[in-house]
């Protein structure tokens, strides 16, 4: 039986990015809000999204597991504030794609990035005092967060007016 926290732990964050996905997947429809904005060159092909997110999401998941077996179980001196920046950039995780496809609010979605790219670095500091492998399986998850955070910002940026998107298409018609 001591295979199944690992897989708990590994499967958890995956929660959030399958629902996530679910109520944003209309937004990629050929004429939606996203396929009118303005979006970077570096932007990467849609069809890479999913395989990262796996590998990403059972990381961080496994990292998470980690940090549990070695802190010494639930709310430990040791792992108290590791897994609780754990759960919070998990908590921003699971915010971002609704705040900026499904209420189309790239400022919104700038602000929770932002702030969860810091709670990553909390994260690789604090996963580091416990376990180091946790630490370093946080590492990709950062890199991914900082392409995505510099694609937030461009669309945010780049797609600024007084006139929504959905007003521009409503004139339209």
């Amino acid at each position: 039986m001591s295979w199944i926290q690992p897989i708990l732990f590994t499967l958890t964050p995956h929660i959030g990015g399958f629902g996530g996905t679910f109520l944003i997947k209309d937004n990629f429809k050929p004429g939606r809000w996203y396929e009118k904005l303005k979006k970077p060159s570096f932007i990467p092909p849609r069809w890479i999204i999913p395989p990262i997110w796996l590998s990403l999401y059972s990381g961080m998941g496994y990292a998470s597991y980690l940090i549990y077996r070695d802190g010494g179980g639930w709310f430990t001196e040791e792992n108290t504030l590791p897994l609780a920046l754990y759960g919070t950039q998990l908590a921003l995780n699971w915010t971002w794609a609704p705040l900026f496809f499904g209420l189309h609010k790239p400022g919104l979605g700038m602000l929770n990035i932002s702030t969860l790219w810091g709670v990553i670095v909390g994260c690789i500091w604090t996963f580091s005092k416990v376990n180091m492998t946790a630490s370093y399986l946080m590492i990709p998850y950062l890199g991914w967060i900082s392409l995505a955070s510099a694609i937030n910002f461009y669309v945010w940026r780049n797609n600024k007016s007084s006139v929504t998107i959905e007003e521009i298409g409503d004139k339209e018609e």
